[in-house]
């Protein structure tokens, strides 16, 4: 019999190598099942972890060290423990804001699309694009659609330019370089000045305009939702036909667009920035 020292933790073992399927990266598939298992026990001896998840206890401090260098596991030099370390707790947490971010928003896009008799969208920045994330559609015959998950090009969106004008201009300088500026119409700002002085614009009254800049005939108009620490997570806009979306109209939806992105981000428990700052 195990001395009591070596006996397992409750629950059922997680073995690495019945978890490992064919095509799969074994040292990371271990370093999951070891995180998996410190989110469920909170904090664990070496070989106790070893011995819970089936893993030779070398290769089992090899993992957790390299886990460590990363900042997901730490270790408590008095316990003798690992846990899971801060950054698992902020990637984890980015899902769970965006997942958030979506329920909050949803009434809000609601409202504002009956509101403006125009589709309502909900997009976030990923690695250099717009990404669409939620849509309500309006009933009129001739309206935008994105599918959730559609993704396009930052400088010719209405909450691409308006998730820019949040960002110091050395990533949107980035950002152009690696995407480029191509254009889609006459319209399309294809030059870092014509984008700057946009942009500079958007900052000042709080949304952007889609001035045709990515289909002909179709305008948008954008304005950017913000988490607890002031820093923009997210843009709504509302975009339709040009025909429906005349100077005047503008106008009169910047403001709307606007109010309904501050009412999310106040649902988010965020915090809005000082406006042409």
């Amino acid at each position: 019999m195990k001395p009591d020292s070596q006996k397992r933790p409750r629950g059922r073992p997680r073995s690495a190598a019945s978890d490992t399927t064919p095509g799969t990266i074994r040292a990371l598939d271990r370093g999951l099942v070891l995180l998996r298992e410190l989110s469920e026990v909170r904090n664990m001896t070496l070989s106790d972890l070893a011995s819970r998840t089936e893993m030779p206890p070398s290769t089992t401090h090899r993992i957790l060290s390299t886990l460590q260098k990363h900042g997901f596991v730490e270790f408590d030099e008095v316990t003798q423990e690992w846990m899971i370390g801060i950054e698992a707790f902020r990637i984890g947490n980015t899902f769970l804001l965006r997942t958030n971010l979506v329920e909050a928003a949803r009434k809000t896009l609601r409202h504002l699309m009956e509101e403006t008799g125009e589709t309502a969208n909900l997009g976030i920045a990923d690695s250099g694009d717009v990404v669409f994330v939620d849509q309500v559609e309006t009933q009129n015959p001739i309206r935008a659609f994105f599918s959730p998950g559609t993704r396009g090009h930052m400088h010719s969106s209405g909450i691409g330019k308006s998730l820019l004008a949040d960002m110091p201009r050395r990533d949107v300088e980035k950002i152009m370089k690696e995407k480029g500026q191509p254009g889609f119409t006459p319209n399309t700002l294809t030059s870092a000045e014509a984008l700057f002085e946009d942009l500079n614009k958007i900052r000042k009254r709080g949304w952007s305009i889609d001035d045709e800049e990515r289909h002909s005939g179709m305008r948008c108009v954008a304005s950017n939702i913000y988490n607890t620490f002031g820093e923009t997570i997210a843009g709504i806009s509302v975009s339709g036909p040009a025909v429906r979306f005349p100077d005047s109209v503008i106008a009169e939806l910047g403001p709307k667009v606007k109010q309904a992105a501050d009412e999310v981000t106040t649902a988010v428990g965020g915090k809005l920035p000082r406006q042409g700052c």
